[in-house]
């Protein structure tokens, strides 16, 4: 779904020496044990109980820091959702910048002792080693004294989020019981339409497409494959329910087992498929090397006929808006995932949803009023922190709230939601940076009752592709979750050798002259990965996957 952190750089003395030192003396900061007398909550909008914080009554200003290089935070107040909710709620965030280096920054903090009081992160060996440390805040009193985590997130994603102590300390991003997703294919309805509307369904089709784009439109990208999210889109055409996530995290589920990506038959007839798009100049040819930015003016120019990405929903849904305001003609769509001739079109999955979602928020013990800070965090969790921070305040894009498909209070979307349409863009392109505890049912589930009741030429452009095609088309990846081992043990020197001599094989295998080569990069790729410890690196995983799949069957 987004970029990757980069694992710390500290030795592994240094970086232990600076969590003995932090843990020690974070644990006043807190205020003392975290667990304290329960004294009982209101089911109102999660935001209060009967001794808790209540927003809107004090003033809460707290530092947040995205462990992520290309997250940058807009300055709180400045739209219109935070805007409300910083003069309604009293909440102002503090942002701290990654400064485009985030293993370096969060080794500064943490070596300085200087943790801000919420880290938005990945759920990953960073997180364990936090934890480990002593350097959150348990959550289990505030969920059980604020509603709303504890009603949507629900107990078995709670439970698969628990630490070995049996607390819980991170927020989930994202977190769901249904499919959701936007990972697929995009495709410029001009170009299309110019070129005869050819069918566009298998391998086959689409690089017949591409060279007549080629052929015709020197000036555009025939496929364009965003920071290299694209080409892992590519690998799920060539194998039944084989998601992006498996080039991604560099294994293959092979009965009860996870097996080396570069021996996969899938994979290796994928990366073949690849180095003939890009020798014949069908692929960017920055595509391992761009901007997030220089992939977005490719994409809201029009200057693309094919793009495949992660989530190429978020650049394509503002894209098309801008296009189709100057040319009518000009309009973007997606279209079912491509697959090799022979297989199942219905079981190609391109990408996956994750019961747990994206990432999680985390309460470090350097926060002077923790319960406070997770107050304002339950309160987004809600629905009216979620209407809020997405679609603005009441009486801009909604008025009221109604009943819909198990959601109580969705809200009523004014005649503006439609008529308004770029600047509504503009607005959730904006808050989509503040979404670090979304909840997937609600928003989903209020949005696609609404459009359902539109016409389709008045349907939000993301949202009917959303119900027409990519949730139906994305894989359940749950039991894949938190495989990673902590970095500075054997197993995770490993894997980050493995991230290293997989990054070079991809890469070298685009440029590649002929299959042969390509095939020939893969396999001493294979030598190169076994010689580090490939193998046993994945026996550690395949034990955490069997240990989540044990977990979800409730074991």
């Amino acid at each position: 779904m987004r970029n990757k952190t980069k694992f710390l750089t500290l030795s592994l003395v240094a970086l232990l020496m600076a969590f003995s030192v932090l843990s020690g003396c974070s644990k006043d900061s807190a205020g003392g044990d975290s667990k304290g007398e329960d004294k009982g909550g209101s089911k109102d909008s999660g935001n209060k109980s009967e001794s808790g914080f209540v927003l809107g009554e004090d003033e809460l200003e707290y530092t947040m820091y995205g462990h992520y290089d290309w997250y940058t935070m807009p300055p709180w107040g400045e739209d219109e959702a935070t805007k409300w909710v910083k003069e309604n709620k009293k909440v102002n965030v503090k942002p701290i910048s990654s400064g485009g280096n985030a293993a370096q920054k969060f080794n500064t903090m943490i070596v300085g002792n200087d943790l801000p009081d919420v880290i938005w992160l990945d759920r990953n060996a960073d997180l364990d080693r936090l934890r480990e440390a002593d350097m959150l805040v348990p959550l289990d009193e505030y969920i059980d004294k604020y509603p709303n985590i504890k009603e949507w997130v629900g107990e078995s994603t709670l439970n698969m989020l628990r630490a070995e102590d049996g607390h819980v300390y991170a927020i989930p991003n994202w977190y769901t019981t249904q499919p959701n997703g936007n990972t697929g294919y995009v495709v410029n309805e001009k170009i299309y339409k110019e070129l005869g509307s050819p069918k566009l369904e298998t391998t086959d089709d689409l690089y017949a497409y591409l060279k007549q784009v080629k052929q015709k439109y020197p000036d555009v990208v025939p496929f364009e494959a965003g920071q290299g999210g694209g080409l892992d889109v590519l690998y799920s055409a060539f194998g039944e329910e084989h998601p992006n996530m498996y080039m991604s995290g560099h294994f293959v589920p092979n009965g009860d087992k996870l097996s080396s990506i570069f021996t996969d038959p899938v994979f290796r007839e994928s990366m073949v498929y690849m180095n003939k798009l890009y020798s014949e100049r069908l692929i960017s040819q920055d595509t391992l090397t761009q901007t997030t930015e220089q992939v977005k003016e490719k994409i809201v120019t029009g200057k693309f006929a094919v793009y495949a990405d992660s989530s190429p929903t978020e650049n394509a849904s503002f894209a098309h808006t801008q296009l189709t305001a100057q040319d009518p003609d000009a309009s973007l769509k997606m279209i079912w995932p491509i697959h090799k001739e022979g297989l199942n079109k219905e079981k190609i999955t391109p990408g996956t949803w994750n019961q747990l979602g994206w990432n999680v928020s985390v309460i470090t013990k350097a926060a002077k009023n923790p319960e406070a800070i997770f107050a304002f965090l339950d309160w987004m969790v809600g629905p009216e922190g979620q209407r809020t921070i997405f679609w603005g305040p009441e009486g801009l894009y909604w008025e009221g709230t109604q009943a819909v498909e198990g959601i109580a209070e969705a809200p009523v979307f004014t005649e503006k939601y439609l008529t308004d349409v770029e600047n509504l863009s503009k607005l959730m392109n904006t808050t989509n940076s503040f979404q670090w505890v979304g909840n997937t049912v609600y928003i989903d589930k209020s949005k696609t009752a609404f459009e359902m009741t539109l016409p389709e030429d008045q349907q939000n452009w993301e949202t009917r592709y959303q119900m027409s095609i990519t949730w139906q088309t994305q894989g359940n990846s749950t039991e894949f979750s938190n495989l990673s081992p902590l970095p500075e043990t054997e197993e995770g020197m490993t894997e980050q050798r493995v991230n290293e001599i997989y990054d070079e094989a991809r890469a070298k295998a685009l440029h590649a002259k002929s299959e042969e080569e390509v095939l020939k990069i893969l396999d001493q790729a294979e030598k190169d990965a076994q010689a580090v410890g490939y193998d046993k690196m994945l026996e550690f995983k395949t034990k955490k996957w069997q240990d989540n799949k044990a977990k979800m069957a409730g074991n």
